[in-house]
Parts: structure tokens; sequence; C-alpha cells
């Protein structure tokens, strides 16, 4: 398994990052198992892909970098199809952009993909917050809202029903299988803080492949920026709202029963406990105590109601999202591959790092 190239796709939308994308870059090619590839996916920012393209322009060392435009429409989900599309890799990373890997973070993805049957593998995403701690008021178990691994989840190497986007990776086989992120679900620029493109993703591969196997090693950590902004707790009631939104909308997808399964778990046995522990701290005039367990109530509250509009929405159709094969991006894009080498996932390097202005689409 040790020669499946791995390609890592990071996506990246604005100018404002640009440290953060630098330092995400920096942290991939630090690792102790090399990757094939770095494809730098930008969103609808031309700005953005010149000034990328020309800081990558030359990359001597540590692994290829190519800057592509995103070829489907604005948003998340179409920026990782295209580079799904444009990867060489048997398997394919996906990294935030205001993240960074710890070095062996690849490594431990790799060792997962020991079993056949295994067609992704997620890791675990630390916090790290912008005033330096965590708000005294911001419970673990709502880490979710920030892009981070939550308080509830098992801990090792475990199978679960879906994998985290901004720490994920997949076979390029699950794509054949299942296609690609589905657009018009997740998260677009500065609109709604949506989310749940991977949790619809990882469903709708569960059921083309039953024997697939998706696996969340606690291993493989990287570390998420958390912004001065989404500290508040205005933030904490936007997200929350947005996220019971996406799982309406999932759910009338995939059906409630498997897309709310692992939300049932958490809602009867995770946050009764945390709510418990912040009134036991409470008590014993532990800082934060109250303000945890109100903010996880307010937080269920909340993405009920989130819900229960989404629901209504997705009934009268007024909310849709779209699922394409990544071939098709590929053909839309005019994305050509150099061969793979399904031995050892190398690629005939061409030389020079490419940009890819062609293909975007409004």
């Amino acid at each position: 398994m040790s020669g499946l190239g791995i390609s890592v796709v990071i996506c990246v939308y604005t100018e404002d990052r640009w440290e953060d994308i630098l330092a995400a870059v920096s942290s991939v090619r630090a690792q102790s198992r090399p990757a094939l590839e770095t494809l730098l996916v930008v969103d609808h920012n031309p700005a953005l892909l010149g000034r990328l393209a020309k800081e990558y322009k030359e990359y001597p060392d540590g692994g290829e970098v190519r800057v592509l435009a995103n070829a489907g429409p604005r948003g998340l989900s179409a920026g990782r199809n295209t580079g799904i599309a444009a990867s060489r890799g048997e398997i394919v990373a996906f990294l935030d952009d205001d993240a960074v890997a710890e070095r062996d973070w690849l490594r431990h993805f790799a060792e997962g993909y020991a079993d056949p049957r295994v067609m992704a593998v997620g890791g675990r995403t630390v916090p790290v917050w912008a005033s330096g701690r965590r708000p005294a008021w911001f419970p673990e178990e709502f880490d979710w809202v920030v892009g981070c691994t939550y308080r509830g989840l098992p801990p090792g190497r475990v199978r679960v029903r879906n994998v985290l986007g901004g720490n994920a990776s997949f076979r390029r086989t699950a794509f054949d299988a299942a296609g690609g992120f589905a657009t018009g679900i997740g998260r677009d620029g500065d609109k709604r803080p949506l989310g749940c493109e991977e949790t619809e993703l990882c469903i709708r591969l569960t059921r083309a492949r039953p024997d697939a196997v998706l696996l969340i090693d606690d291993r493989a950590v990287i570390h998420h920026r958390v912004p001065e902004t989404r500290e508040h707790f205005r933030y904490f009631r936007t997200r929350v709202y947005a996220e019971g939104l996406s799982k309406a909308l999932v759910a009338r997808s995939v059906g409630a029963q498997k897309g709310l399964e692992s939300e049932r778990r958490y809602t009867t046995r995770v946050l009764p406990s945390g709510v418990a522990r912040g009134l036991r701290d409470a008590l014993l005039a532990r800082p934060g105590g109250a303000g945890r367990a109100g903010a996880i109530v307010a937080g269920v509250l909340t993405a009920a109601g989130g819900y229960a509009v989404g629901s209504v929405r997705a009934r009268r159709g007024g909310t849709a999202f779209s699922v394409v094969s990544v071939s098709s991006v590929s053909s839309v894009a005019g994305i050509a591959h150099a061969p793979r080498d399904g031995r050892t996932g190398q690629t005939p390097q061409t030389g020079g790092t490419g940009q890819d202005e062609g293909g975007r689409t409004t």
C-alpha cells in the first residue's frame, strides 16, 4: 500500500488567507510520506489564481504544486470535484486552506488503505483559536461548528458513517462508484455556512458500494485555525442553523434513517452528557460551565429549527443539489491526465508547474 500515490487537494477562495494557504502547502511538503502532488483549486478569483500561479511557478523540491481554476459553479464542492478530476494519485486527500497537517498525516492515511475494502480515511482536526484559548462557553461537543473534531467521536482508528471533509481522503475508485461531491449543498464563499456535502457523499458511496469501509484515524492530525469572528455566539448560532438546513436536504435525498443515523446517538447520548458536565462545572464554580450547558441546549433548538425550515423547503422543491461524475468535470474543464501507474501511483513528469485557467463556468 505504500506505493499508492496520494494527491492532496486544497480549495482556496480568498487572498485574505494568503499566509494560511502558504502554510498549508508547506505542511504537505514536510510530510514523512511525500505527496505525489498538491493541487490548489481557486474558486472564481482571478487575482488569487494569478498570484498563486506565480508563487508556485517553480517548485523544485517536495513534489509538484499545480494551481487550477474551479471548473464548476462557485463553491467548495465544485472546487473539490475539479481537484479530483485533475489529480493523478490513486488516493485523493483534502486539506482545508486554513489548516496545517502534522508530519505523519499522509502516512496514517495510507496505512488505512491496506484493507482493499477501505474507501475513505479521515483524521482528527484540532482547533487553533485566534484568541489563544477556547472560549469558556464553547462546548467541545460543538467543535464541528468550527470545522474540528468534536467530543463524542470514538477514539483510535474506527469505522464511521462519514468522514469530515477538511481532513479526509478517498480512493479514486470511490468517485468512480458514487460520483463527486454534490453542488448546491455545501459552502459557497461568504454565503450562509452550509455543510454536510461529505456526509451526503459518504452515504451515497456506501449505497453504491455496500462493502465499502470508511474510517477515521485520530492519529492523522491537522490543526485548523479558528478566526476571531467564529469565537462568538452569533457565528455559533448561524452555523448551527445552517447545519440544520443542510441535514434536512441530506435526509430528503438519502432518507432520514440513514441521513440522521449518527445524529440520533449524538443528540440522545453525547449532548445530554455535555449538559450534565456543564451544570456540574457550574455547581463547582468552574468557569464557563453554565455557558456550555446553555450553548448545547441553544444549539439543539437552533439546529432543530433549521432542520424544520429546510424540510419544508425541500418538500416544496425550493432547494436542490446535483451530483456530477468526475469524468464530466474533466471534459468540461479540458483537464488532461498524464498516465497513472497502477502499481506505484507515479506519473511521468512533463516538467514545470502548470496553471489551468480554462473551463471556468458561471
